[in-house]
């Protein structure tokens, strides 16, 4: 039995027109998307101008240039280990197999570098010079500068060389990653996006307390109460 039919109709009006609205986010009324992809493609867009962290890692390998190193590493992925004998080539190492693993040797600095360029070019979503430099797509280049790295760290811990260790690892998250993560996507500044970001914290808070309320007032019609 409905205890209050006035605040049970309020919420099942507003419960509707909660799941209305929601059909319409969800249509591809937003320059062709719904509104989550079109807010997800937006903020995505004006986080990728605060990721930019590859100049200071450029940095970094041009301070460890003339620094030498040699390891075995050994892919992950036993596919791509052509790729990656490739791509330590032309960054200058020497590269020999020795059974599933690559044994790999020359200047840190000169082939941190060039993994700083292929992630710079792809960053800028430059996919064709990327392209050029390797016959591999952007962002396949830049799985396997991840994947390399993450070998070269593991390298240098067993080595206790645990600052270049970091250094491959700090490459790998703020340069490569993000330049894969980013790859095609156009940067913008939240300046220019302020309105509509503003309007969007703002909808999701009111969106989301107004199925609160639909649901409140569902249930105390109904009659259900919250007793101490």
């Amino acid at each position: 039995m409905i205890a209050n039919k006035k605040e049970f109709s309020g919420g099942l009006i507003l419960m509707a027109g909660f799941w209305v609205v929601f059909a319409i986010l969800l249509s591809p009324l937003f320059q062709g998307k719904n509104l989550l992809d079109y807010m997800d493609g937006l903020y995505n867009s004006i986080s990728k101008k605060s990721a930019y962290y590859i100049p200071d890692m450029a940095q970094k390998a041009e301070a460890l240039k003339g620094t030498t190193f040699a390891m075995a590493i050994e892919a992950e992925d036993k596919a791509s280990s052509p790729r990656i004998a490739a791509l330590l080539a032309s960054a200058g190492a020497q590269v020999e197999a020795e059974g599933d693993a690559l044994r790999l040797s020359g200047d840190l600095g000169l082939l941190l570098a060039s993994a700083m360029q292929d992630a710079e070019l792809a960053y800028n979503n430059d996919g064709e010079a990327v392209q050029n430099r390797h016959g591999s797509p952007a962002r396949q280049v830049m799985f396997d500068w991840w994947n390399t790295l993450s070998a070269m760290e593991k390298g240098f811990t067993k080595q206790k060389k645990f600052s270049e260790a970091k250094t491959m690892y700090q490459a790998k998250t703020k340069a490569v990653e993000t330049a894969y993560n980013y790859f095609g996507i156009e940067a913008q500044s939240i300046k220019d996006k302020l309105l509509i970001v503003v309007l969007s914290l703002a909808g999701y808070v009111i969106y989301t307390m107004w199925f609160g309320f639909a649901i409140l007032f569902i249930f105390e019609g109904w009659g259900l109460r919250l007793e101490h």
